[in-house]
Parts: structure tokens; sequence; C-alpha cells
């Protein structure tokens, strides 16, 4: 009996010991240094992290891995920056900030209402000089994190865009070769239709692209970024191709 009466404390003692740790558990789930010391800390169940919204698409601009993850780690000569993800020619992906933290990848610019890019998005660098095609094992890994991060975070698989999409006038990465068609087939981001008509006369192509999400704050500018997604050049006029395009991206934004 005496032996039962002991087991019976030490089990007792062990259950009121793990109440005790999920209470204070429950007392730490905030770090003591992200609480208001001008307020009692009254803890509510009823709260998430921040999510993203947005996926940018970056390329790195540099000549290897090893160089962009110094530099993504680091303080250089251009300030403190860093991503979410960096993904290798191989396919290597490399994870450097948490999807729920904030991390300096975007930098000034806006899309469509949002103006403060780096809050609500995820970051993803691509190994690239800006002058080389784009390794298939590369964007083979890029639509597995995509897929990955989209159902996880629920972001809508349109909102993938890139660097130069929402700072027009200060990035143009990740440049003219990147597949966007190919991330569309894939289901991520938007394309024109192949047999989308030719836009209605007096079709307005700066309200296209405001629609779209694209800053119209230097309008030449706009045009070059547009024209390196949808059409893999740098030019800065608007023809009869990109309004047939631009009309077409449109009426899916309308439809959806």
């Amino acid at each position: 009996m005496v032996n039962q009466l002991n087991a019976l404390a030490r089990g007792s003692k062990a259950v009121l010991g793990l109440c005790a740790l999920l209470a204070l558990a429950s007392c730490v789930s905030t770090p003591v240094s992200e609480r208001n010391p001008l307020a009692r800390w009254e803890a509510s169940p009823n709260y998430e992290p921040r999510r993203p919204i947005l996926i940018v698409i970056h390329a790195t601009e540099q000549d290897s891995v090893q160089e962009s993850l110094l530099t993504l780690r680091t303080a250089n000569s251009g300030g403190p920056v860093s991503s979410h993800y960096l993904i290798g020619r191989d396919g290597q992906r490399y994870q450097l900030v948490a999807d729920d933290q904030r991390a300096w990848h975007a930098g000034g610019g806006h899309w469509g209402t949002i103006t403060d890019v780096n809050s609500v998005s995820l970051g993803i660098e691509l190994d690239n000089n800006g002058r080389d095609e784009f390794a298939p094992a590369q964007i083979d890994s890029l639509l597995v994190l995509l897929g990955d991060l989209c159902e996880r975070h629920d972001i809508p698989r349109t909102q993938i865009v890139a660097h130069a999409d929402f700072a027009p006038t200060r990035k143009q990465d990740p440049g003219t070769r990147f597949p966007w068609q190919r991330l569309a087939e894939a289901g991520f981001g938007r394309w024109p239709a192949a047999d989308a008509p030719p836009a209605a006369e007096g079709f307005d192509p700066w309200n296209a692209l405001r629609l779209l999400g694209y800053p119209l704050t230097d309008r030449a500018a706009t045009v070059r970024a547009f024209h390196r997604r949808y059409r893999g050049t740098d030019g800065d006029q608007l023809d009869v191709e990109d309004l047939r395009i631009l009309s077409s991206l449109v009426s899916q934004v309308e439809g959806s």
C-alpha cells in the first residue's frame, strides 16, 4: 500500500509539474522584449503571426551563391539586405529569414495599394548574374518553393511579382531572361491568353497598368518593367501588341 501511495504521489507531482510548465509556456508565448512596460500583460490567444500576401522574385546580379550568401547575411557597402530564400543554379534552396519575419529585400516602391512591400511579402533571390539564362534546375526548384509558400500562407498564385515591377525606376531584376511564361503555365503569376483579341478601340493602357499594380510615377520606367516581364525586351514605348497583352491581363483581373 505504501508503494502504491508513493507511486500516486510521484504521479501527482509529475502532473503538477507538467501543468506548471504549460502555464509558464503560456506566460512567455510572447517574448518579454516585445511587451510594453507601460501596460500590464494580460495574454490573449486571439492572434496569429503576420502573414505575407505577395512573393517577390529577384536576381542576385552576382557571380555565385557564396557571394550572395555573404551579401545577404552581412552589412555591405549598400547597407544590410536580406531575403527569405536564395536558390542556387543547381536548385539548392537556402532560407535566411523566417517566413513570418520582415526581410530587407524590397526597398522603396509600391504595388497597387501596397506601399511597404517588405512588410507583406516574401523575397526569393535567384543566383543569376543578370546576363545568363536561368538554369532549368533552378526554375524547377523555384516552382516547388512557390507551391509550398502559396499553400502554407494562403497567398494567391497571381501574387507573384518581379522586383522591377514595383520599383521600375531603381531595379530591373530578375531581367528579360526570366521565364515568366513557364511560371504562368505552372499556375503562378499572370500571362496573356495566346488567342486574346486586339484591344478595343479607346482602350487605356495606363489605366490597365495601374489596375495590374504598376506604379505610374515614371511611365517610361514602368513600360520597361512591363516589357521585361511580358515581352523579354527593355523598350519604353507601347505598341499594338502591348495593348493586346494588357487587355488580356486586365480581363483576367476583372474576372477573378
